[in-house]
């Protein structure tokens, strides 16, 4: 995985007769400029938004990985490409990062059973650092040729990211770098400074964790496919003429839904339905703006703001999950972070 090496070019002279040329023994390292490093931020974000769960951390440690390579590019012998180092060094950040942290989670991982559709239900929001948290498409899937965007979207799929956070920081590490990076298990060895052999045995571990976890019913919405394209353009028109009963016709029976910060989420279409038009009433004459999220179509919610008349104010972002051609589950991410991740107006005139 080494660069080539350049060698110095032979001196010339001033003499017409052609210099002996000097062997190719004097090496060089490879000069790196800034935006060598930032040609690899996408992936990078990648990489750490699975090893964090979370759109802004992976920001950061990306931010953190960059700083520590530009300082260090001097230092930078050539021996692996870039691309390996910045990986190194973004995973020992994301470690760092991770280091007596508990795994985020969706809230039907939290509760283990559904809330009545009521007010009280709501509780305390609980901090960010809880929750899994979506991620925009556009800084996590590369770009060129489709079957690598194929696959590196189902790489950063919310229940793919979701399963990741039940596995101890360093087995994620292991995972990751082996299955997703395809890295050799000497390669993994020496960036986590251990063997083979312990690499090999959490690799084992970590694919035992992964399969023994049931799969989340349903399927992400594909932008592609258009019974889904049918199914959100339903659910935008349902949704935004606030019509309880054309909503209830589009949920699955087993329909789940809901809202991080709070741990509450909700059962089937009768409390989903019941709880739209009672505690969330005020979400009535929303608009929802189009966005892409995790290699999905999603949905910025602006919810009408009851001291500014005629301006919707951001209010949640809403991921959708297809279950036998209906709808089968509804997150609605209600972080105020939202609109700067995702690069949308805090309001909506007119």
């Amino acid at each position: 995985m080494g660069d080539a090496q350049a060698t110095t070019a032979p001196p010339t002279g001033t003499s017409t007769a052609a210099a002996p040329t000097a062997p190719p023994t004097v090496q060089e390292r490879p000069r790196h400029d800034h935006a060598d490093l930032e040609a690899h931020r996408r992936e990078l974000t990648a990489h750490c938004y699975r090893m964090l769960g979370s759109a802004v951390d992976a920001e950061d440690a990306v931010q953190q990985t960059l700083v520590r390579a530009w300082r260090g590019l001097d230092r930078f012998d050539g021996r692996a490409s870039l691309r390996t180092w910045l990986y190194r060094i973004a995973t020992n950040v994301c470690l760092d990062e991770l280091a007596g942290a508990k795994r985020r989670a969706m809230p039907v991982d939290v509760s283990a059973a559904p809330s009545e559709p009521v007010a009280s239900s709501l509780g305390a929001p609980l901090e960010e650092s809880v929750w899994l948290t979506p991620a925009p498409s556009a800084r996590v899937l590369p770009e060129g040729d489709p079957a690598d965007v194929a696959v590196a979207r189902e790489q950063v799929r919310l229940a793919f990211v979701a399963v990741l956070q039940h596995l101890p920081p360093r087995q994620r590490a292991v995972l990751l770098l082996r299955e997703v990076l395809r890295w050799s298990a000497e390669e993994v060895a020496d960036l986590l400074g251990t063997t083979t052999a312990s690499v090999n045995s959490a690799l084992q571990r970590a694919r035992a964790t992964i399969a023994a976890r049931e799969p989340r019913p349903g399927s992400p919405l594909d932008a592609l496919d258009p019974e889904h394209a049918e199914l959100l353009r339903a659910y935008v028109a349902a949704f935004e003429a606030y019509d309880m009963e054309a909503l209830a016709q589009l949920l699955h029976a087993e329909v789940v839904q809901s809202m991080p910060p709070y741990a509450l989420w909700l059962r089937g279409p009768e409390d989903v339905v019941a709880w739209h038009v009672g505690p969330g009433g005020g979400c009535r004459g929303s608009r929802l703006v189009p966005v892409d999220a995790n290699g999905s179509p999603a949905l910025a919610q602006y919810k009408p703001d009851p001291e500014r008349p005629g301006v919707r104010r951001f209010w949640a972002l809403h991921v959708l999950r297809s279950r036998d051609g209906r709808v089968g589950e509804i997150t609605n991410f209600l972080d105020t972070r939202t609109p700067a991740v995702f690069g949308l107006p805090e309001h909506l005139e007119g």
